[in-house]
């Protein structure tokens, strides 16, 4: 049921959470307190990998890929991820301009958001058993904003997934409690990222199980 088209939604739908764009914002630029024990970190490029994250793997391959500013970008290489770089001026130059002004930042994203995020997405959503491309919207969301899809959270929920026994509602997928996800702990991290779960359930509401009815978020709409 996943075919390039429903991949294609899939990845517009999360671009707009992360960027407001289907297409991607590849130059976009964000400072979240959401890094190791509340640190800040930069959130960077059209599905936002975090400094803490994979945006050191993110640069690797851009330079592998012999882009333009690569070799501005080689000096930061031992310190991403390790020094905090949110207040670099320059690092968040060549962040900007390299996906302004360089396609083959724009590709080392693509491929590595598909590598790191989308793949191993798919390979969870194939290993339990989920069909419809609603569910594996969520689960490719989860792996966007938190790497994985997260057992804590997942334990807060009654629903398991098909591989593990779920037959009343074997597409609903794994977390999707708006006002639940809203009230925890960590909620300066969590809430604002509630419109997220909003539209999943909206579209649930809607039956739009297998995606092929416009879905609306941030207002905008993915035909």
């Amino acid at each position: 049921m996943i075919t390039p088209a429903i991949k294609q939604k899939i990845i517009s739908i999360v671009n707009v959470f992360e960027t407001g764009s289907a297409e991607g914002e590849y130059d976009a630029i964000a400072i979240f307190p959401d890094g190791r024990n509340g640190s800040r970190q930069i959130t960077y490029g059209r599905s936002q990998t975090t400094e803490q994250g994979n945006l050191r793997n993110l640069i690797a391959r851009y330079i592998d890929l012999n882009g333009q500013f690569a070799d501005a970008f080689r000096p930061y290489m031992p310190r991403i991820g390790t020094v905090p770089l949110v207040n670099d001026a320059e690092f968040k130059r060549l962040l900007k301009v390299s996906a302004q002004q360089d396609p083959i930042m724009k590709q080392a994203q693509d491929e590595t958001f598909e590598l790191l995020y989308f793949a191993p997405a798919l390979y969870f959503f194939n290993a339990e058993q989920f069909a419809l491309p609603l569910s594996l919207l969520v689960i490719y969301d989860s792996f966007i904003h938190s790497g994985i899809v997260p057992a804590f959270l997942r334990s807060r929920f009654p629903e398991r997934t098909p591989l593990r026994g779920e037959t009343k509602r074997p597409g609903v997928c794994l977390y999707t409690d708006a006002s639940t996800l809203a009230g925890y702990a960590f909620e300066k991290v969590l809430r604002p990222t509630v419109y997220r779960t909003k539209t999943f359930l909206n579209e649930m509401s809607k039956g739009n199980w297998m995606l092929d009815q416009p879905v609306k978020t941030q207002g905008v709409i993915i035909p």
